[in-house]
């Protein structure tokens, strides 16, 4: 019997996809899905803090970015991460998240590389590039995470 089922990396990409449904900003619309041992740990996608107002409500609130290279870059801080989102659920729930592997849209900025290295993760896979994952790069190197990139492409989105 020959059956079309994906490999887990593609599983739980394919669940982040379903998990940005959520996201309350359409710029960065992306969710995270953190798993260890193939078992679901903590989900994640963009939105506001609790309570608090969400892009689809208010607006975005962008703030520009100069970056290292000179170029500038548009950024809505209204919302946390989705990674950072999954982070912070798990440590909510009291969910321990040491050796566990990252599902993401895109490589994590370097605030949320920093975040999941702290919080004991090993492996990050994620479907595609973000424009300024240089730093990302470097700190999973050198924090010893495994960092798998499907698609050498950059995620590209509104206003960058």
């Amino acid at each position: 019997m020959n059956c079309d089922r994906p490999d887990w990396d593609r599983y739980f990409l394919d669940l982040c996809e379903a998990v940005s449904k959520r996201a309350t900003c359409d710029r960065g619309k992306a969710g995270c899905v953190i798993v260890k041992d193939r078992r679901i740990m903590t989900t994640g996608y963009v939105g506001a803090p609790a309570g608090l107002p969400h892009c689809d409500e208010d607006g975005h609130d962008m703030r520009r970015v100069l970056n290292e290279n000179g170029t500038v870059s548009q950024h809505c801080v209204r919302t946390l991460h989705a990674e950072q989102n999954a982070i912070i659920q798990a440590a909510k729930f009291g969910i321990a998240l040491d050796g566990s592997t990252l599902y993401c849209k895109m490589t994590p900025c370097r605030t949320c590389a920093m975040m999941i290295i702290n919080s004991g993760i090993k492996r990050v896979v994620c479907e595609k590039r973000y424009h300024a994952d240089k730093d990302t790069i470097e700190l999973f190197k050198l924090a010893g995470v495994e960092l798998v990139i499907m698609n050498n492409e950059f995620t590209e989105y509104d206003r960058q």
